[in-house]
């Protein structure tokens, strides 16, 4: 049964923002009392943080469908809706995020970090909100707007300060449990370890982590053996420490070229040329293994590197290996930029800008910007009076100028919105904006609404007007 997983793809979706409500104040001897439609609450967010207790990915490889709630819509006698409860996920530490095409949206290293993967949708402002002078009773309300969804991929790189590498087998999972109180999986056959483990050792004043990567073969940054799925793993840590074995039993193999393959495979890999080494010969418990580590460190201190000769049965040299790394460790801290706070950075969008595009695909003239674009999705399409509305909203903005500069004409196709989900109507350029042109709550006559009962009511009063001239003009007294 698997129990730790680095990688998954994640679909979230936040929560819809609730509908604005349209209602007319109603009381005892006052049946209108102006519009009290309460807005509507804002959807739930998917926030991603970072928690120091989570150290894998699985729960979310088991459910990789997401969605946070909804705003509820608003109600009567001002009474706005209850905003949607944001939906917190948390992640390991060093969890990077990507959308489908591999691009980077977000690196979340150290507790607490944090990251919206999903904004939920605006509530949407009831009648009450939208009265001006001109606009006293509004007849409708404006819609909630949809949640963001999105299909994300969270990629676990370890967090550590020391990677053991090295061949299958070369010991590297004993090293750790004796160096640390992490417990691997330990056995006699290549490729125990399938995960990596990740372990917290003290030497001194110094506490430092060290991970167990999973052993690399040639090849292994072309994806051979478990290779490309945990060289992720070292990327993060400040110190290499390659783990080779002295009493392998393989005919073909010995310490110096399986040094030269892992270094091969990391370079390979990329990034990590930087990394301070340090080589271990471990198992010289064994007659051959010590011969043979006295045999080959000449040749490996003349490369340039620190070595080591140790054994996690005896537990020779491990003290001085650990004391080495966290010295190591230590100079490395002091030279690091001291971490300051997180600065919270505003860029405020220019007032000037109008904040959309026209452009002409096909014989259509297509509106781009958020705020076009949100408006459409907050408009009751089935209420005349909201599409009126709309179209005040899209002249004072600038729009029907725009669609003139772009060469549209009356009748003239046009979309707003993405080719997917667009709204298209047949252009009808206004002279004014309509806000003193509405007549009854819920109308617009720009739409050419018919009004039959309107057209009754005058032509009663004219009867009724006529009726009387006759009277008045043939009455015997």
């Amino acid at each position: 049964m698997t129990t730790f997983v680095d990688r998954v793809e994640l679909h979230v979706a936040a929560g819809n923002g609730g509908h604005g409500c349209a209602s007319v104040h109603r009381e005892k001897f006052k049946p209108l009392g102006g519009p009290d439609g309460g807005n509507g609450g804002r959807g739930g967010d998917i926030i991603l943080v970072v928690d120091q207790a989570v150290t894998t990915l699985l729960d979310y490889h088991h459910s990789p469908h997401r969605k946070a709630t909804n705003g509820q819509p608003g109600a009567g006698d001002n009474r706005s809706g209850k905003d949607g409860q944001d939906l917190i996920l948390p992640v390991p530490d060093g969890t990077v995020v990507l959308d489908k095409e591999g691009n980077v949206l977000a690196d979340l290293v150290g507790h607490g970090t944090t990251y919206i993967a999903g904004e939920g949708g605006r509530g949407g402002l009831g009648n009450a909100a939208l009265s001006s002078a001109r606009r006293k009773a509004p007849g409708f309300a404006l819609l909630g707007e949809p949640g963001k969804s999105a299909d994300i991929v969270l990629e676990l790189k370890t967090v550590a300060d020391v990677a053991l590498v090295g061949y299958p087998s070369a010991g590297k999972s004993s090293l750790i449990s004796v160096l640390s109180a992490a417990k691997p999986k330990i056995a006699d056959y290549p490729f125990t370890t399938l995960v990596p483990n990740l372990g917290v050792v003290t030497a001194g004043s110094t506490v430092y982590t060290i991970a167990d990567v999973p052993g690399l073969i040639p090849g292994a940054s072309e994806g051979r053996g478990l290779g490309l799925e945990f060289l992720r793993h070292v990327e993060r840590c400040s110190v290499l420490v390659h783990v080779l074995d002295t009493a392998t039993l393989e005919s073909d193999r010995d310490p110096i070229s399986d040094l030269d393959v892992i270094e091969e495979e990391l370079k390979l890999y990329g990034g990590l040329d930087d990394r301070p080494r340090l080589v271990v010969l471990n198992k010289i418990d064994i007659p051959d293994g010590k011969d043979l580590a006295d045999m080959i460190r000449p040749e490996l201190e003349a490369r340039g590197y620190k070595v080591f000769e140790v054994s996690a049965v005896t537990r020779v040299g491990l003290k001085e290996l650990s004391f080495a790394l966290a010295q190591g460790i230590s100079k490395l801290r002091a030279r690091r930029p001291k971490e300051e706070a997180t600065r919270i950075v505003i860029r405020p969008k220019a007032v000037d800008d109008s904040g959309f595009t026209v452009t002409e695909e096909d014989g259509v003239f297509r509106v781009r910007g958020e705020k076009p674009e949100r408006w459409v999705q907050q408009t009751d399409f089935n209420n005349d009076e909201a599409v009126g509305y709309l179209a005040d909203r899209l002249s004072r903005l600038g729009v029907e100028t725009e669609l003139m500069k772009a060469g549209a004409r009356a009748g003239d196709a046009v979309a707003i919105g993405a080719e997917e989900n667009a709204v298209v109507f047949d252009w009808e350029p206004t002279v004014m904006a309509g806000a003193e042109m509405l007549g009854r709550r819920g109308e617009d006559h720009r739409l050419d609404a018919p009004r039959p009962a309107a057209t009754r009511r005058k032509d009663r009063e004219a009867e009724r007007d006529n009726s009387q001239k006759e009277y008045d003009e043939f009455k015997p007294f």
